[in-house]
């Protein structure tokens, strides 16, 4: 369990599954063995899973401490869902509360849950069964959606168009249950944390800025999946809704944050880390 520090903000990982259930040649098809081989001197060892062979990836959460508060940042898979597209997921029990309290946080100690974005993997944990309703996990909790993805989303899931369930079971609770808090796309979570728009691989897509006076850190949800995509920001994920919308984003992106000094701390990514530029490109470099 990793913790980054950026004055009196505090920055815990909370890691749900330690690998991906689609190898990097799916989850991005536009690459090639052969481009990917020429970056391994920067992607080994710390973005390289030596026992898959492939790679880094994990599906993980993000604790965000900051004085009288206690967000997180994406909610995983989660346990007990119907997810028949990953058996890495389908009816999962897995450890994650207990691993959210060893890094000391409870669910009635949670007063914010943000979601970057309303895919299958981030909003898992929003939930929880009770008998046989699911209800919101962190009773206390604001569950902080920008409006335009919700809106997305739920029109998607009523024409039978959202094949994973995660809405019916993970989003939809929380809106009845009057926890969610529907927000523009520069909505500010709390003093220093806001939303910024990063569409492309959904409609509503965010990422989330830290702004302290010892520095910054962006939380980029799924602006990239893989750690190459720094050096190679025109390769999409096969899960981009809109692609050349997507590209545009993270090319923007990595060249905004390169040698800035701001840490990025993407959904997926093994490690957070730094874009520097490096021999005409790019390249990320673990913090």
């Amino acid at each position: 369990m990793d913790t980054f520090r950026l004055g009196d903000v505090s920055i815990t990982r909370v890691v749900e599954i330690g690998r991906s259930f689609y190898p990097t040649a799916d989850m991005l098809p536009e690459s090639t063995a052969e481009a990917i081989a020429r970056h391994h001197a920067w992607l080994k060892p710390d973005f390289f899973d030596e026992a898959t062979g492939d790679l880094g990836s994990r599906i993980q959460t993000w604790v965000v401490r900051m004085p009288g508060r206690t967000i997180l940042i994406d909610t995983g898979v989660g346990n007990g869902k119907e997810r028949h597209e990953s058996p890495l997921w389908h009816h999962r029990q897995g450890t994650w509360l207990d691993d959210l309290a060893a890094a000391g946080v409870t669910p009635e100690q949670v007063d914010t849950v943000v979601c970057t974005h309303l895919h299958v993997d981030h909003v898992g944990w929003n939930t929880r069964l009770e008998g046989q309703r699911w209800v919101p996990t962190f009773p206390n909790a604001r569950y902080v959606i920008h409006g335009e993805e919700w809106q997305f989303w739920k029109w998607e899931s009523e024409q039978g168009r959202e094949p994973s369930g995660c809405v019916a079971d993970s989003v939809l609770p929380v809106v009845e249950a009057g926890r969610a808090a529907l927000v523009d796309e520069e909505y500010e979570i709390a003093s220093g944390l806001r939303f910024e728009p990063a569409p492309g691989h959904t409609p509503g897509h965010v990422a989330v800025r830290l702004t302290t006076r010892q520095g910054q850190a962006v939380f980029a949800g799924d602006l990239m999946h893989r750690t190459v995509q720094v050096a190679e920001p025109q390769w999409n994920s096969r899960f981009c809704h809109d692609g050349d919308r997507a590209r545009k984003t993270r090319q923007d992106f990595v060249e905004r944050h390169a040698d800035s000094g701001v840490l990025i701390l993407p959904a997926h990514f093994p490690r957070p880390g730094y874009v520097v530029r490096d021999n005409g490109g790019f390249r990320f470099k673990a913090g």
